[in-house]
């Protein structure tokens, strides 16, 4: 890599790789340092947020269609 490249934000796919490999407690170490480097925390804390939401509706919604199917 070189210096410009350091110095360059993070992509929007760089950072939700990130925070699905954290997700799934995957993060290589690499990646992990050139997130606190070169990312700001307020776009992983939204996208986390974001994630997670998404996450839980996605299970909300999985649940009921199984109760649903069940005949409960």
């Amino acid at each position: 890599m070189t210096d410009q490249q350091d110095d360059k934000p993070l992509s929007f796919g760089q950072m939700l790789q990130s925070v699905l490999a954290a997700a799934f407690g995957v993060q290589s170490g690499k990646n992990r340092s050139r997130d606190f480097s070169r990312g700001k925390p307020s776009h992983f804390l939204i996208i986390g947020v974001l994630f997670t939401s998404v996450f839980v509706v996605t299970l909300i919604a999985l649940v009921k269609l199984v109760l649903y199917l069940a005949g409960v």
